[in-house]
């Protein structure tokens, strides 16, 4: 049983909860070593780009409109992070090979990427439910599907993409691998709901 705030609720990122990722990402332990721009960062200068740069690469992605993801709130503070959006704003999944996608250009085809919860609240569910909000903003949006990359739970790499009995659980199934490490799991929707 979850022994999560009962005031939690979630809000996708944009222009006016900007401030509210900025808290979360400048917290402790927080990834803001990357901002979330290892999928999105397109080749050449943003690849090798430093903190600040990935920082207001993020900024202005978030203040151009595009979907990157969704926060978690408990007492109005944002307390956890899920990495999702349409796949065509991941430039650096066109160029791997990923088991499901027969064209990474079909934004109806939503990634999931990574989640960020503090130490403090690990192991009490709060990843499950930040999944469970970034499926239902990916519906509301249009998604058509959801992929994701987990890792199994005693993976030393690549954790921060979840694990795979979370989105078994969820109603993903597995489509092949990304790399050694990483699996490709996919959730269909259709007609509002998760397809069985």
């Amino acid at each position: 049983m979850s022994d999560l705030p009962e005031d939690l609720t979630f809000r996708a990122v944009e222009a006016a909860t900007w401030p509210d990722f900025q808290h979360l990402f400048s917290s402790r332990g927080s990834p803001h070593y990357c901002w979330c721009q290892v999928y999105r960062a397109t080749r050449g200068k943003d690849r090798q780009a430093d903190r600040t740069e990935l920082k207001a690469a993020m900024c202005e992605r978030i203040h151009q409109g595009m979907q990157v993801g969704v926060l978690a709130y408990a007492g109005g503070e944002p307390i956890g992070w899920c990495s999702i959006g349409p796949r065509p704003t991941f430039p650096r999944l066109r160029t791997t090979s990923v088991g499901g996608a027969a064209n990474p250009d079909d934004s109806s085809v939503w990634s999931l990427t990574c989640f960020f919860v503090p130490r403090r609240f690990r192991k009490r569910g709060l990843a499950s439910r930040l999944l469970q909000a970034a499926i239902d903003h990916a519906r509301t949006q249009g998604a058509k599907a959801v992929e994701a990359y987990p890792v199994d739970p005693d993976s030393p790499g690549y954790r921060f993409g979840g694990f795979r009995p979370m989105f078994r659980a969820a109603g993903f199934r597995e489509l092949g691998r990304l790399g050694k490490r990483r699996y490709v799991a996919r959730l269909e929707l259709s007609n509002g709901q998760a397809a069985t």
